[in-house]
């Protein structure tokens, strides 16, 4: 027979669904790590930075000055496990843009250019450095890396790859050699059909390497060209964020306005190779016939009938895909380096619009998760909206930045008074009014700009979400006298199928200015061909 107490339920103690359940005490007490602990442990990550002994390779734990963190975190701090991974952290809070704070990682000693490893070694050093920015105000995608703060948001890893030196090296060389008028040499100019967005910069300066890593030829200088102005850099923001992030040397690049292609065309030394497009931008057109080669352009673009090398794309839709797929080919090992698959990435992610594009093919999901290292510890989506905040942040931007972020320019022909027309079309992302606000007089901004850009009119076009979620679009015109002002007025009214405009008042305008909604959605394209039309540039 069973007992009595057999049929007495099994008491059982309440699940404690915390790690300061008494199970876990024996991780969570530090008193008894003794000699266990790792040597140089570093009290405050915030104010010192992991040290690295020769006796111990290992990363020691991290402790915080917060009291607030959570049990999980103490026992990340007080655990006798030693990390998975070893990595070489330097043991000095440095500025990664001041050269007498190079250091070379554990082990090294230092190399002359002739040891120099091959592009195919990627020697990697992390540093800690304090972060320049404050995150908190960016949208980003939750992850574990936002949960877990065992190393404080105020500090980040950096890392020095040997890879990227030699990338900065190249520039440097380049630069050099073209100060020096490219003596006895082709000048090779790697550069965009026109604009300079990120996929474009990106391409330019990756594409540039590659072809200069992979040349057997000692005949061609092979440089570089970012199709802009360098004070237009500034208008860039998430350009000039992802340059800095990715440790390129801006110094070492050169700008359109900081060569004289037409002197190389002159003597027949100029050699162009031609990104994103097949047709040369048209304030460069008479540079069209150095053009010898043209990479990712779309199957069926009308090309120049001259050049032979043609690169035409059905699959991806990105060029950053094109040539990540290129180095994955000739060393795969050189997109370890974070800060070329970060420079790759960010043109992929922003071109396909965070791979969301319809147009987005499978390579370039492919080509996006091969270079994820690049992302971070947020992933893609993260760099996305950091790049997408980036472009949109106008905070530490004068009027004239915010103007040239998208700025066009046409001349046409020639006016009653012999004076051929300019006019400029300026896109933003806020509303007029908002950028009324953002200088005290505006009108004095607007007129400097237009004196800056020896325009006759300027056009700002503005695209924005109003509180209801509303997509809206409004125009300023600003002309240089009320007779052009009347003109334009008229043009568009004659126009007013495709652009029916509704009048808005601000205070502060002056002559020569005047403020509209587009009574309709309307796309920029309307507006830039009716510009074309008005300052007589015939239709393609």
């Amino acid at each position: 027979m069973r007992s009595a107490g057999a049929n007495t339920p099994t008491q059982k103690e309440p699940y404690i669904r915390t790690r300061e359940n008494p199970y876990f005490d024996g991780l969570l007490r530090s008193d008894d790590i003794g000699e266990t602990r790792p040597k140089n442990f570093v009290s405050d990550i915030s104010e010192e930075v992991m040290e690295l002994s020769p006796e111990n390779s290992a990363v020691s734990g991290l402790n915080s000055k917060s009291s607030e963190h959570s049990s999980s975190e103490k026992w990340l701090k007080t655990s006798k496990i030693a990390p998975f991974i070893q990595l070489d952290i330097l043991s000095e809070l440095i500025e990664p843009d001041n050269p007498k704070h190079h250091h070379l990682g554990y082990g090294q000693s230092p190399r002359t250019p002739e040891q120099s490893p091959a592009i195919h070694n990627t020697e990697k050093t992390y540093t800690v450095i304090r972060r320049k920015e404050k995150l908190s105000s960016i949208l980003l995608p939750l992850s574990a890396a936002s949960y877990y703060i065992g190393v404080s948001p105020e500090m980040e890893i950096v890392e020095s790859c040997e890879s990227i030196d030699k990338l900065n090296a190249f520039l440097k060389a380049r630069k050099d050699d073209v100060n020096a008028g490219v003596p006895g040499k082709f000048l090779h100019a790697v550069m965009g059909s026109d604009g300079a967005d990120v996929g474009t910069v990106a391409s330019t300066i990756m594409y540039s390497f590659y072809l200069h890593v992979t040349s057997e030829s000692n005949q061609f200088c092979t440089v570089p060209i970012i199709n802009i102005n360098r004070a237009n850099l500034g208008s860039h923001v998430e350009l000039k964020w992802l340059l800095d992030s990715c440790h390129i040397d801006q110094s070492s690049l050169i700008f359109a306005d900081e060569i004289d292609l037409s002197y190389y065309d002159i003597f027949g030394s100029l050699k162009i190779v031609l990104l994103k497009g097949s047709r040369i931008s048209s304030k460069q057109e008479k540079l069209k016939q150095a053009v010898v080669e043209i990479f990712h352009c779309r199957k069926g673009e009308t090309i120049y009938p001259w050049v032979k090398t043609v690169t035409t794309t059905e699959e991806e839709s990105s060029c950053c895909t094109a040539i990540a797929d290129k180095f994955a080919t000739y060393s795969p090992e050189i997109l370890a380096s974070k800060s070329f698959s970060k420079l790759l990435l960010a043109g992929i992610l922003l071109d396909t619009a965070n791979l969301r594009d319809p147009r987005c093919s499978s390579k370039d999901k492919y080509m996006a998760s091969l270079l994820i290292n690049g992302a971070g510890r947020y992933g893609c989506n993260g760099l996305y909206q950091l790049l997408r905040y980036k472009m949109h942040d106008l905070s530490s931007l004068q009027v004239a930045d915010i103007l040239r972020k998208d700025f066009k320019k046409w001349t046409g022909q020639e006016s009653a008074d012999s004076r051929s027309v300019q006019i400029g079309m300026s896109c933003i992302g806020i509303s007029i009014g908002q950028l009324l606000s953002h200088a005290e007089n505006l009108a004095q901004e607007i007129t400097r700009f237009q004196l800056s850009e020896k325009l006759r009119a300027l056009i700002v076009v503005s695209g924005y979400y109003n509180d209801e979620k509303n997509f809206k679009r409004e125009v300023l015109i600003s002309t240089e006298s009320a007779k052009l002002l009347e003109s334009l007025l008229f043009f568009f009214d004659f126009n007013a199928s495709r652009l029916p405009l509704k009048s808005l008042h601000f205070p502060g305008l002056k002559n020569g200015m005047k403020a509209y909604e587009i009574d309709k959605i309307t796309s920029r394209k309307i507006v830039e061909h009716l510009i074309e039309e008005f300052v007589g540039i015939p239709k393609a």
